[in-house]
């Protein structure tokens, strides 16, 4: 799950729509109450949702956003007149805060952000020992049950999955059963 920080001029604000978020399942990850502080703790992890009032002591949000740093989104909590010139990529809340609307606006980025951060995470390759594994137990598969290419690759992705181990492990595993009967 991605990180939630809170960041508000006032600590009290803060605290309360934290403990809202963990009344409500979130854990929060950090509470500011500068730009400065927030910039510092968000440029420590990987991605996730900023939760940020209109303006905290040493800068106004949209100089917060435009700081922001990779994998971040931001969600603006203000009054009507505070929120009404949020630029498009802000998502924003009017306060005051109804906690089943800003629960579901949070639930809704967060879901976002992790299928983003999914998305962007590329299996790892192989090496060529490894893919020479997978293409050894497929030929000798295709070889003792007269099968095709496709299919032997198939049969080794559902071993795999049924024994709950990857791709390599299987070939592996096919090959010393194999070489065992010879």
């Amino acid at each position: 799950m991605s990180g939630i920080f809170i960041a508000f001029s006032k600590m009290e604000d803060a605290k309360k729509i934290g403990a809202l978020l963990t009344r409500s399942g979130y854990e929060v990850t950090g509470i500011c109450s500068t730009g400065a502080q927030t910039l510092g703790l968000l440029n420590e992890h990987a991605g996730g949702l900023l939760i940020s009032g209109y303006r905290l002591s040493d800068m106004h949000y949209t100089e917060l956003y435009e700081y922001l740093p990779k994998g971040f989104e931001m969600l603006l909590v203000g009054s009507r007149r505070a929120i009404s010139d949020c630029p498009s990529g802000i998502l924003s809340v009017e306060t005051p805060l109804r906690a089943y609307d800003f629960v579901n606006t949070v639930r809704m980025m967060v879901t976002q952000i992790d299928q983003r951060q999914k998305r962007a995470k590329k299996p790892k390759s192989r090496s060529w020992q490894e893919e020479n594994y997978i293409k050894n137990a497929k030929r000798l598969l295709m070889e003792r049950n007269h099968i095709s290419e496709e299919e032997a690759h198939r049969y080794l992705q559902k071993c795999s999955m049924d024994t709950g181990t990857n791709l390599v492990e299987t070939a592996q595993m096919v090959l010393r059963l194999i070489f065992d009967e010879e």
